[in-house]
């Protein structure tokens, strides 16, 4: 018997409350709801939900604010909920925490594909974190030691804090090497979809895609001018840097 997921609406709108909530529990989600950004971090802890939906525009903290308090303990996919389509609150949607965003009004099956291709990938679980697998062999590249079964990334002795969308990409370009990766076939490998597929993926996509690198990038502590593991392949994509000589 599967284990049931759970799932948590963070929005101060009744009507899109319920919308939410529907779509998400047509999906087979155990759904809880919250109507304030304050109720949503806590019951975020409580939860342990594999997805929440986030507004941006809540009436106590503002949604940026509750996707940072998330994150220092939950590692649920966020899908940011937001009104206002600027470029700028997307992007500080992203940095903050989110891993996708919607615009309202948005399609009720957009969201529930979105989620349906985060739910494709996988989750680390404490078992796994506690017990590695000797069948799960570590990736390792100028001092950074990557484990996809146990979803851990380890640089010099300490675990960094990724989230699944930056562990996503890192694994990505560790497994392709110095293969370029383009921005659209990092946005298609996050769906889950084949590199090849030749699906559509709009500007927004390849944006968030930089901006996830963005964060990565800054957790891992790399330089974009003498990159020691993310290589910007400028008007192409990404690659992994090369292996640094040992003396």
């Amino acid at each position: 018997m599967s284990e049931v997921r759970v799932g948590l609406v963070i929005e101060d709108d009744q009507d899109i409350r319920e919308l939410v909530r529907v779509v998400l529990s047509q999906a087979g989600f155990d759904v809880h709801t919250a109507s304030t950004g304050s109720a949503g971090v806590l019951s975020a802890r409580e939860l342990n939900p594999d997805v929440i939906t986030l507004d941006l525009g809540l009436p106590d903290i503002d949604g940026f604010e509750v996707a940072r308090q998330i994150r220092k303990s939950s590692d649920a996919y966020i899908i940011m909920l937001t009104a206002r389509a600027e470029e700028l609150d997307t992007l500080m949607g992203l940095e903050a925490g989110g891993d996708d965003y919607l615009t309202k009004p948005f399609r009720p099956r957009e969201l529930r594909a979105r989620v349906e291709a985060m739910m494709r990938r996988p989750r680390a679980s404490s078992d796994t974190r506690s017990a590695p697998d000797e069948a799960d062999p570590e990736m390792a590249h100028n001092g950074l030691s990557v484990s996809a079964g146990s979803r851990t990334a380890v640089l010099k002795g300490k675990e960094l804090k990724l989230t699944r969308t930056e562990f996503d990409l890192l694994l990505a370009l560790l497994e392709t090497g110095r293969i370029v990766r383009t921005k659209a076939d990092l946005a298609r490998r996050l769906r889950n979809e084949p590199y090849d597929v030749g699906s559509y993926v709009s500007d927004a996509d390849e944006r968030a895609v930089e901006v996830h690198m963005g964060n990565l990038r800054k957790k891992l502590g790399d330089s974009i001018q003498a990159p020691r593991w993310l290589e910007t392949v400028r008007g192409v994509g990404y690659r992994l840097a090369p292996p640094v000589q040992s003396n």
